[in-house]
């Protein structure tokens, strides 16, 4: 499936920037259009605050094109979510799992450190992407994080 006009294969998802201060989300991440896109990979830098420093993203996608095609009442956007089977056993209904899913990542050294995360499944299905970030490590002094995406 060819990307949508004018969608780039390459988006920066967030400019190279310090984290906000006390551990705070992002307040207005990047919206990434994503038409007809299967997959996504993340590249990604983080240079520590202080030792000790790490940050955690959460991937948020919306079925919606945009803002005003989400029907009254619902969510615009979607946390990506973690899934697990339960037990299965003869003669009863399996209870599964599904939670939020939040990817926290700690550097292994001083300095910045850059590594790809993926591939994320869109499956053509996904209009927008958006991937707030937050620093968990050491809060009173946030690292600097860079998101660059590569959809195919």
């Amino acid at each position: 499936m060819p990307l949508g006009v004018g969608i780039e294969s390459q988006q920066i998802a967030r400019v190279s920037a310090a984290l906000a201060a006390a551990g705070a989300w992002d307040a207005t991440p990047l919206e990434l259009y994503t038409v007809g896109a299967v997959r996504a990979m993340l590249q990604i830098t983080y240079t520590e605050g202080a030792g000790a420093g790490a940050f955690a993203l959460q991937l948020q996608s919306s079925i919606y094109s945009i803002t005003a095609n989400a029907p009254a009442g619902a969510g615009e956007w979607a946390d990506a979510s973690a899934y697990a089977v339960g037990a299965v056993v003869g003669g009863a209904d399996v209870t599964s799992l599904i939670q939020g899913n939040v990817i926290q990542f700690t550097p292994v050294g001083a300095g910045a450190e850059t590594f790809t995360f993926g591939p994320i499944e869109l499956d053509g299905l996904v209009q927008r992407l958006r991937i707030p970030a937050h620093e968990v490590g050491v809060v009173g002094t946030p690292g600097t994080l860079q998101l660059t995406i590569l959809l195919v």
